[in-house]
């Protein structure tokens, strides 16, 4: 998975890499050569009283570590440039494939997980090329060129590498069988802390309405450790690692003084072949060591890798066509028929035989019980979910055969949860018409009862929106909502129980308003309080995923105990009749 990801995504950047595989081995040529030039330095002029030797290797050994500094600005440069880049188009693409899903992928993955997805997991990955560039390039290049200097400087001395390098390399397979499975463990313990955080920020209302406070802490504190316990076995093992390498870095250095000390004393090798050999055995040896850095890093990565391929790869259950079909006349005339919708693995499904029409210039409302379907039976109209049997047409066309786009781009949703964007009034009454005008937005506004209180804003329509609306009440929340739908001017209005925080007054004239500024357009009402509902052209009843009685409330009142049921529940026989 990482390998796929590394090769796909770094596609673009192939002519920046190739520039740093050059640096990489410019740089470490000039590293290999710069202690052969010590020890002739050493063995040639020091040796010797030779200064002008001196003067001149001095002045070659000065150039290549000016060429190495060089090398090395330009490659952390290019590598933070590249990574940085590979992570932007990662999450971009990460974003895109989310921005594709369904309501079904939405909720299999869960908004928590998707967040550590594009962040976290991102920024893993990130890590890895940035150091795998700067590190991982160098480390074979630096290794394999200072084993063959070393043997070239003496051979007797280097078969101290057949004892240091099979002692690492053991050491790194024991870490590596270790750290890779609690990676992936760490992973998921931080998906959970993100689903506990949001969950405490969006519910904090409740955590303090209800005095769990307390119990929260502890939850959060319970994840958090849970996190901490497994970091901590990772921390260990490195904490562990790192003393012994650097025990068998030393080891090898004293041993190689120790043999290179008697070598001397019988005149078989010079002090400056020492002095060289020795930065030889250190620039192996830490080749290793940054080798194992990068092993140790790789899991980690490769964990994440196969996190973020899951999403890249999970297509949508919802799948635009490759042959558009457009309606020749978008009026906003929905038709179900037979229309059956099941959950995945689901015993029962939510819907079954749902056949209705809502035509153009009417208002069509969905009542039913908690758990009948509704929610689900308007999330079909503009593709969030696709029935699993039947079919949803618009304008006479099947949903499945237009363009996701021009379905979109023909309805005004209004969701059960207000939900607003941070930035001003006019930046989210304009979310659906960037071209609307001040003009059509008080007129949205006014329509939906909501001129008053954003007139007495000091800022008006340029008064902030928080994040969600949160600094609105819900009642203004949901007006707000309204307005920016009415503002698209779109054939078909859904209104997802949106009238739920309103007073009976305003909820009266909000309907009689949207009705009169909605009235060539299609309106589909779900409501709970069935006063908003009576005077509808079509009332739907759903009971149970079905459909058990269509038509108006007095024909209802007569033919539908479901219906009956639900009004007298609110209202007294006389306000029904």
């Amino acid at each position: 998975m990482l390998t796929k990801l590394l090769k796909e995504y770094l596609h673009p950047y192939r002519n920046q890499v190739a520039a740093i595989s050059i640096l990489l081995l410019v740089q470490s040529i000039a590293n290999l050569y710069l202690p052969s030039l010590n020890a002739d330095l050493i063995n040639n002029g020091v040796a010797k009283g030779d200064i002008s030797y001196i003067w001149k290797i001095g002045f070659v050994m000065l150039a290549s570590s000016a060429l190495v500094m060089g090398a090395s600005i330009l490659l952390a440069y290019l590598s933070a440039k590249i990574s940085m880049a590979f992570g932007a188009d990662l999450r971009g693409s990460v974003f895109a494939s989310v921005e594709r899903f369904s309501t079904r992928e939405l909720n299999k993955f869960g908004a928590p997980s998707l967040i550590t997805r594009n962040t976290n997991d991102v920024q893993q990955v990130q890590m890895l090329l940035f150091m795998g560039l700067t590190m991982m390039l160098s480390a074979p290049i630096t290794g394999i060129g200072a084993s063959i200097m070393a043997i070239r400087t003496d051979a007797r001395l280097s078969r101290l590498l057949l004892l240091a390098l099979p002692v690492m390399s053991l050491m790194v397979l024991v870490l590596l069988r270790r750290i890779v499975p609690l990676f992936r463990v760490m992973q998921i313990k931080i998906d959970r802390i993100n689903l506990v955080l949001r969950e405490q920020i969006s519910g904090i209302r409740v955590i303090r309405a209800f005095v769990k406070t307390n119990f929260e802490e502890k939850r959060f504190a319970e994840a958090s450790e849970d996190l901490m316990a497994t970091t901590l076995s990772v921390t260990r093992t490195f904490a562990a690692m790192f003393p012994i390498l650097m025990l068998i870095l030393n080891l090898t250095s004293v041993a190689v003084i120790w043999f290179g000390g008697k070598l001397i004393d019988t005149g078989d090798m010079q002090i400056g072949d020492l002095t060289a050999f020795l930065s030889y055995i250190m620039q192996i040896l830490s080749s290793v060591m940054m080798a194992v850095m990068m092993s140790l890093m790789i899991p980690r990565a490769a964990a994440s890798a196969e996190r973020i391929q899951e999403v890249l790869n999970t297509p949508s259950s919802v799948v635009e066509t490759l042959s558009p079909q457009a309606p020749a006349v978008h009026a906003g005339k929905i038709e179900f028929r037979d229309v059956e919708f099941r959950y995945p693995g689901a015993e029962h499904p939510v819907l079954t035989g749902i056949t209705f029409t809502a035509q153009p210039g009417e208002f069509t409302a969905i009542v039913g019980s908690t758990g009948s379907g509704k929610s689900t039976l308007v999330n079909l109209i503009p593709r969030f979910i696709d029935p699993t049997e039947g079919e949803v047409l618009i304008d006479g066309v099947n949903l499945r055969d237009q363009e996701l786009e021009s379905v979109w781009s023909n309805i005004g949703l209004v969701p059960q949860r207000a939900f607003l964007f941070g930035g001003t009034i006019a930046s989210n009454l304009r979310y659906g018409d960037l071209e609307a005008s001040d003009e059509q937005m008080w007129k949205a506004l006014e329509t939906a009862q909501a001129r008053d209180f954003v007139e007495d804003l000091g800022e008006k329509l340029q008064a902030p929106v928080a994040q969600g609306g949160t600094n609105f009440s819900g009642g203004q929340r949901q007006r707000l909502a309204i307005a920016r739908a009415i503002a698209k001017n779109p054939r078909i209005y859904i209104l997802d129980d949106s009238f739920s925080a309103l007073d009976f007054t305003t909820d009266a004239n909000l309907r009689a308003a949207l009705e009169e500024s909605a009235k060539e357009s299609t309106l589909i009402v779900v409501a709970q309080r069935v006063s908003t509902i009576l005077n509808a052209d079509q009332i739907i009843v759903l009971d149970q995923g079905s459909i058990v009685g269509i038509g108006k409330h007095h024909d209802l009142m007569k033919s539908c105990q479901t219906y009956k049921e639900i009004v007298l529940s609110q209202l007294s026989p006389e306000e029904a009749a």
